[in-house]
């Protein structure tokens, strides 16, 4: 007996000191931090919602990211499509130089000589593709890796770009690199014609001067706007470009000489003819 009213008092005393309450709720019984954190998480169970609108707010839409893509994609497919190649051939020129010059040197033959045979033949003659092929050889494997070489060289030895160093360098291209470059392209034509050495030393006595007295107005004013104004990199392509010009005119000034002179030697030999009545 005494010992039930032992117990009775213990849980009247233990009563009094926590409410109802917490003795309902098993996790207050335990420890309190329990209870602050299980207070917390529900407070940030409350707040999730919120959050999840914040976020959906300042979320970026596919739209917008589309179009601003597309924005940015067109104007770089633009501003490529305005510098795009000039832009791949500078970056090639830059990366192999002696090769981009080369094929560039024979493509530029190939359509200078192209041009020169429409000019000359008649409208039922082929072209002839072995000349050409003869011209495309030319300008890739011997005169674009030494208009490469030579123009480097220059740069080199008279780095500057001021009158007497462009003045410099035209007497070096009008004394040296000019008279070698004419001699080796009609050696290596006459001898893939066929020719012999014999008659390969009677072309270069025949032709080689009035070549070089042919073009001794044109090519210093070449060499000087090429080494005085045009970056060292593209002094190859204005060069090669001048000559197939100089090539074109020539051939459609002989063209126009031979039409001349065909139209009007049968009427001299006519006049001159004492038998020759109307």
């Amino acid at each position: 007996m005494s010992g039930s009213l032992r117990r009775f008092a213990a849980i009247t005393r233990l009563s009094q000191k926590q409410p109802f309450a917490d003795l309902a709720d098993p996790i207050n019984r335990i420890h309190p931090f329990l209870k602050n954190r299980t207070k917390t998480q529900a407070r940030e169970y409350v707040r999730f919602p919120n959050v999840v609108r914040k976020v959906r707010e300042y979320e970026i839409s596919p739209s917008l990211f589309s179009s601003s893509f597309s924005s940015s994609s067109s104007s770089s497919t633009a501003s490529f499509g305005k510098l795009g190649f000039v832009g791949w051939y500078l970056g090639m020129v830059k990366s192999w130089p002696v090769l981009t010059k080369s094929v560039t040197s024979s493509a530029i033959y190939v359509a200078a000589d192209l041009s020169s045979q429409t000019i000359s033949k008649s409208s039922s003659e082929p072209y002839d593709l072995v000349r050409t092929s003869r011209m495309a050889g030319y300008g890739l494997l011997i005169l674009g890796p030494s208009l490469h070489l030579w123009f480097n060289l220059m740069s080199k030895l008279f780095p500057k770009r001021d009158l007497i160093s462009t003045l410099k360098k035209m007497a070096m291209g009008q004394l040296l690199y000019g008279p070698t470059m004419t001699v080796v392209f009609f050696s290596l034509n006459a001898r893939l014609q066929g020719e012999s050495g014999d008659e390969i030393v009677s072309r270069l006595k025949r032709d080689l001067l009035p070549t070089m007295l042919n073009g001794i107005m044109y090519w210093p004013f070449c060499d000087f706007i090429t080494f005085r104004f045009i970056p060292v990199h593209l002094q190859q392509f204005v060069l090669i470009f001048m000559d197939c010009l100089y090539d074109i005119h020539g051939k459609s000034r002989e063209t126009g000489v031979n039409y001349l002179l065909s139209d009007l030697l049968p009427s001299i030999s006519r006049v001159q003819d004492p038998g020759f009545s109307t």
